[in-house]
């Protein structure tokens, strides 16, 4: 029996409202949940994004940098004398640098041919002109054994039990200049079991020569200006050093970040030193 068209009409037409109120309750339905869910997502990102912001600008606080003496507390003392290691250690540093000198008999001691002009007051005076004798009979203030020029022995001996890091920054001067210098300096190195000594030098050729002799120590080449050419030295010139010492004129956050990048660590050298995480 046929039902009336009409009563077809009205069955189809039910039909269609409750499929088009189903349709728009799901749509409301996922616009709520997209509206619910827009605020935690925007603020999981803005959250990460401020936590990305601070690890950069403020990451080196888990990291936070060494605080290095150049020749000790050279403000206080003279510069690499017992006494400015003394007062540096006091005033708990990280590390403290030594300058290595040798003597026209080969004996290596904490000294810079600048500081030894000063002491003897000759502006030609370099360290590799005098004998170790000499040299040890040199009292800066004339007062004390404090006052006297430690050998590189005498000054490990105080210092690196003390400090994180020992920075040898090795000099290369007459009268044999690079030759035996590199063998030397690891001798003294290990035979005062200095584990946490850093060695680095201006000279390439001598830097070189202590990475064929050891594998062990910590080695770094310096990033300066060229006295000769005015140009800044190459960044990247050495592949083995793990650490580069770059001048503080020098040094930008571009400059640290290729270094980070080839996994080397940056030291900035000057009267007050600091590594940079």
């Amino acid at each position: 029996m046929k039902q009336p068209v009409g009563r077809r009409r009205s069955h189809g037409t039910s039909l269609f409202r409750f499929s088009s109120f189903y349709t728009r309750l799901r749509f409301i339905l996922i616009l709520l949940a997209f509206v619910a869910l827009l605020p935690p997502v925007f603020f999981h990102f803005k959250l990460r994004r401020l936590h990305q912001t601070k690890l950069r600008k403020c990451g080196w606080l888990n990291n936070p940098p060494l605080v290095c003496a150049h020749g000790g507390d050279s403000t206080n003392a003279f510069p690499n004398t017992m006494s400015a290691y003394s007062i540096a250690l006091h005033s708990q540093v990280d590390c403290i640098e030594i300058d290595v000198s040798r003597s026209s008999d080969g004996v290596l001691f904490a000294l810079h041919d600048r500081d030894l002009q000063r002491i003897s007051g000759n502006s030609t005076s370099q360290v590799g002109h005098f004998r170790s004798n000499e040299l040890k009979e040199l009292d800066v203030y004339h007062q004390s054994d404090n006052s006297k020029i430690p050998t590189i022995e005498d000054a490990l001996k105080l210092i690196s039990a003390s400090v994180r890091q020992v920075i040898l920054d090795a000099k290369v001067g007459p009268p044999s200049y690079e030759k035996g210098l590199a063998n030397d300096i690891l001798s003294t190195v290990e035979k005062m079991q200095c584990k946490n000594c850093l060695i680095w030098a201006k000279s390439d050729s001598l830097v070189r020569d202590i990475i064929k002799l050891s594998s062990d120590i910590a080695v770094g080449y310096v990033v300066m200006v060229d006295p000769h050419t005015g140009a800044r030295t190459n960044l990247l010139r050495m592949k083995g050093p793990k650490v580069a010492g770059v001048y503080h004129q020098l040094i930008d956050e571009r400059m640290v970040k290729i270094l980070h990048g080839r996994e080397k660590k940056v030291y900035m050298p000057g009267q007050l030193m600091m590594s940079i995480p």
